[in-house]
């Protein structure tokens, strides 16, 4: 094992640690999910052409809004260039446009209420203490476990 301590988002895959994060927010149960078969149907943007594929693509979404809010306070608005993409407009030049405002405002109104992220005074969202302790501790399991598979692969 490395004597370095690994406790930290920062220092983990960021693929793997969303993966791991949004198996935990679904694990846990905290996370509510809105009312309705909304979350079956939605576009995530207007660049979009269908809905998600992935049956767990709220908690994935969730989980890397939450990294995200981990490295830096932003809002809803810095989320929908976030997950902006361009949108192909046959022969014509392709465009940027934003993300889904609404699945936005919902992944951080289901954030507030599990009580990972919290309002900044000055606006914005920002990451709550427990939500920083959550992540830092799923963190450090996947760089453990990273580690374990790299120690067999010497082997």
């Amino acid at each position: 094992m490395d004597s370095i301590d690994r406790g930290s988002v920062k220092d983990v895959d960021q693929q793997q640690f969303t993966t791991a994060f949004a198996e935990f927010l679904k694990k846990t149960g905290k996370l509510e999910l809105p009312s309705g078969n909304w979350v079956d149907i939605v576009k995530l943007g207007i660049h979009k052409e269908m809905a998600p594929i992935d049956p767990d693509w709220y908690y994935t979404r969730c989980a890397s809004m939450a990294r995200f809010l981990y490295l830096r306070r932003t809002g809803v608005g810095a989320f929908t260039r976030v997950y902006g993409g361009l949108k192909r407009k046959g022969v014509r030049p392709s465009h940027f446009q934003s993300g889904s405002r609404s699945v936005a405002r919902k992944c951080l109104q289901s954030l507030e209420k599990a009580k990972l992220v919290e309002k900044h005074a000055s606006g914005g969202r920002v990451l709550s203490q427990l939500g920083r302790r959550n992540m830092d501790t799923i963190a450090k399991q996947v760089a453990e476990k990273l580690a374990r598979q790299q120690q067999q692969q010497q082997q």
